[in-house]
């Protein structure tokens, strides 16, 4: 595939509108913003669920606590995960899905991946390591369904080539103190196949 045919897809992306009704109808009752970061070449995916409010407006993906401890765990700075030559962000839905009447986050609606992602990962083929960031990305691209605990656990199954990890939102502080393991194990592996890649 050509390079002018990815950056096409970009902006494709950029102008779907095909969820407005959706997230018309959310209690956010927000216009669709597709977040979609990526370029040919790019040797690292990080796969993610969907934008959050602050990603929404910054037109950034991981804008906020979450990607802050995101690049922690993968070791690199901001400067080189916002290289889209090297690293390419594609969460499995490229809008915000809004809120429920609870404040909550909605799931990301399936019809995004099915539109989109067959393209996305065809144009990104020189792509070594998938960074798998919560239950949504790891069920999609692995196929593997249960618990997400159980999943990241079998981390070594999927590794070099993929490695799913729990979603670095605050939301999940209380899972990464109760599996000390995270840390200790996946973590320093995680770091050095992120540096082996990007080099």
């Amino acid at each position: 595939m050509s390079e002018a045919a990815p950056q096409d897809l970009v902006a494709r992306i950029g102008a779907c509108r095909i969820c407005a009704d959706r997230f018309a109808a959310t209690a956010t009752a927000h216009a669709p913003r597709p977040v979609a970061w990526f370029r040919p070449g790019a040797r690292l995916l990080i796969a993610g669920q969907a934008p959050g409010a602050r990603v929404h407006a910054s037109g950034r993906p991981f804008t906020d606590p979450s990607g802050d401890r995101l690049r922690d765990w993968l070791g690199i700075d901001a400067a080189t995960f916002y290289d889209r030559d090297r690293v390419a962000v594609v969460p499995m839905a490229f809008c915000f899905p809004g809120y429920d009447a609870r404040k909550a986050d909605l799931p990301p609606p399936p019809i995004c991946a099915a539109t989109w992602h067959g393209q996305v990962m065809e144009a990104l083929d020189s792509v070594e390591l998938k960074v798998l960031v919560g239950a949504h990305a790891i069920r999609w691209h692995l196929g593997v369904k249960g618990p997400l605990t159980e999943a990241v656990r079998g981390w070594r199954d999927h590794f070099p080539g993929a490695l799913p990890l729990p979603h670095p939102s605050w939301r999940n502080t209380g899972w990464l103190k109760r599996n000390p393991w995270f840390a200790v194990e996946v973590l320093p592996a995680l770091r050095a196949r992120v540096r082996e890649v990007l080099q």
